[in-house]
């Protein structure tokens, strides 16, 4: 039981609100959305502004937002019940319904991103479609599309294209995570997720899960190959990372106090949910502990740790628990936001599920899957600058 004005009454709960019906895959694909934006964010800062300082990551984030983006649908294609039928979403549009306009922002984004990386990498596939024989050769060339001769206008041509798509979807990445905010955030019918400042939260906190898996999986690469990282750029992107984080955390404090200030039916509703089902995951765990300590820990790596192993170690620990405090954000909102009976007067309980269509087992596949396809990836990319001399 939790206190409420007038002794209302906070344990009744309707028959057909006795379950969370989106569950760990609704969790996860906002998770996702966002480290495809954070991580093309990351790509822009030399594909569109030309920060040279940041051209190692370029196209690492560039192809890491791609393998996020391939996986990116599939948490909702497993909650689906009827999967198969997930293509009418393009042939019958419905522009009043969020998720169906949802559908063409996603593919459409996709489609941009490969396109991008096509020409980025055109003049690699005709190498190695002059290089090879057999099969290889064949494939070489059909990713060539037929053109196997490469000019230095050609060069310049794919470089302001891409250059150019890299711009276009800078808006549309914000549009691709904003969107799925505007989509909790519409919801009226539950206080914990209809407020304006929704898919804004969504979208910074995007950018600092973005951001801090880049990092992770930079230093992790680095690590596994023994070659020294570029401590100068993993800094400032930590810089990046700690402001973003400041202004993402802001937000979410200055929704909850909003909400505590107009002291409304919503906050009767919200209170005893934060203080209740939630209070662990989210008081002490995104609020404080994910929160404060990386705050901490990020501002002494960038204003007083120099530029070596203590500030890389630092950063990667801040970046760890910076991706965890977001994974408990999407938790938090997704799940407990079903918490709330449809009475508001009682709270739904939750049930762990390992093995289930959407249980724990599915759900680690799933995140683990943009990282496989990575790791495959490199196998015939040059991704990073030297890459290109080792494959030679």
């Amino acid at each position: 039981m939790y206190d409420l004005p007038n002794n209302a009454l906070v344990n009744f709960i309707f028959p057909n609100n006795e379950e969370v019906w989106w569950s760990l895959m609704i969790v996860i694909y906002p998770y996702l959305t966002g480290l495809i934006a954070g991580a093309f964010v990351v790509s822009a800062l030399y594909h569109v502004l030309n920060l040279e300082q940041f051209k190692p990551v370029a196209n690492f984030a560039l192809i890491a937002a791609f393998c996020f983006g391939l996986f990116a649908g599939m948490p909702l294609l497993v909650h689906l019940a009827q999967p198969q039928r997930a293509y009418e979403i393009f042939v019958t549009p419905h522009l009043t319904s969020a998720m169906s306009v949802f559908g063409y922002v996603y593919s459409g984004y996709m489609i941009l991103l490969t396109i991008e990386i096509w020409l980025i990498y055109r003049k690699h596939f005709i190498q190695k479609a002059n290089d090879t024989t057999g099969i290889q050769r064949r494939i070489w060339r059909l990713l060539t599309l037929g053109v196997t001769t490469y000019h230095p206008d050609s060069a310049q041509l794919d470089h302001k294209f891409a250059r150019l798509l890299a711009a276009i979807g800078i808006p549309w990445a914000v549009l691709l995570h904003g969107y799925v905010g505007f989509i909790f955030g519409s919801v009226k019918a539950i206080s914990w997720w209809a407020t304006a400042l929704q898919p804004i939260i969504f979208l910074s906190s995007a950018v600092v899960s973005g951001i801090a898996i880049l990092i992770l999986m930079y230093t992790f690469i680095h690590w596994r190959r023994r070659v020294s990282p570029d401590y100068s750029m993993i800094k400032k992107l930590a810089v990046i990372l700690w402001a973003a984080f400041l202004f993402d955390w802001g937000l979410e404090m200055l929704e909850l106090a909003h909400v505590w200030y107009q002291d409304a039916h919503e906050w009767t509703v919200i209170m005893p949910l934060i203080l209740g089902p939630l209070y662990g995951s989210y008081i002490w765990g995104q609020i404080i502990f994910l929160s404060a300590v990386p705050v901490i820990l990020l501002g002494y790596a960038v204003f007083y740790a120099g530029n070596g192993r203590g500030m890389l170690f630092l950063v990667n620990v801040g970046s760890f628990l910076l991706l965890t405090q977001v994974l408990f954000m999407r938790f938090n909102v997704v799940i407990g936001g079903q918490l709330i009976s449809k009475s508001a007067r009682g709270f739904v309980d939750f049930h762990w599920d390992f093995f289930g269509k959407e249980g724990l087992l599915v759900t680690i596949m799933l995140l683990a899957a943009p990282f496989i396809t990575y790791y495959a990836i490199s196998r015939f990319l040059p991704i990073f600058p030297n890459d290109e001399k080792d494959q030679s």
